[in-house]
């Protein structure tokens, strides 16, 4: 099984986005992130929503979430935080909110298993950890990070922060909303079978006597 592609909803979720952000500035991001949420139709959504940022990424992610019937979360560093959130939301009526979650980054993600698509802005603390805790699904995962021109995006590489579970099959730089870094995911096997092996052939010592040149086996 693996993700994939439905131009169908990508473009109604991309429309209904434009129709609504219509009244922000540079929203472009925002339609493409809510359009690649809608065409890559993933069962879950996570995002981490950084406070002082505008929350125009939760409408476009709502909408594709509302066309899938996906499950869609938003986690957010603190209670403060979550108020400001909230009260950023009440301004869009009718806008599809997420589940709101607060916690520490490690035991939130835990929460969470079968991530397939994922948005963390960049100016979150622990965006790597974010990225690194994240219980992605074995269909694949599309993740982005935003404002990848900010202080706490600076060096980030997908291969540093999503650890040996995964692999990149794909990344890409869009220069749109300070910055868009984009990969695609997949389960890394070969290094689960690399580890089943080690497990496997750990279990066991051979020995051989130099003197009477006898093969000794035990477990180890």
């Amino acid at each position: 099984m693996k993700l994939i592609w439905s131009p169908e909803t990508a473009s109604k979720a991309y429309l209904d986005t434009v129709k609504i952000c219509k009244k922000f500035k540079d929203s472009d991001h925002v339609e493409l992130i809510s359009a690649m949420a809608g065409g890559w139709s993933p069962r879950l959504i996570v995002e981490a929503w950084s406070s002082g940022s505008d929350v125009t990424t939760s409408l476009g992610l709502g909408i594709a979430a509302r066309h899938l019937g996906a499950r869609y979360v938003c986690i957010v560093q603190n209670e403060r935080s979550k108020l400001e959130y909230e009260t950023a939301m009440k301004d869009h009526h009718g806008s599809s909110g997420p589940e709101l979650v607060v916690g520490e980054t490690k035991d939130v993600m835990a929460r969470f298993p079968g991530v397939e698509f994922m948005v963390v802005d960049g100016r979150c603390k622990d965006v790597h950890e974010l990225f690194g805790f994240a219980r992605l699904s074995r269909r694949g995962a599309v993740l982005l990070c935003t404002n990848g021109k900010s202080r706490g995006a600076v060096g980030f590489r997908w291969n540093l922060v999503i650890g040996d579970k995964s692999r990149v099959v794909r990344s890409v730089i869009i220069p749109v909303g300070r910055g868009l870094n984009i990969a695609y995911v997949k389960e890394n096997r070969e290094s689960e079978k690399s580890k089943s092996l080690t497990r496997t052939c750990s279990r066991w010592i051979t020995r051989i006597d130099r003197k009477t040149g006898e093969e000794h086996v035990f477990r180890g």
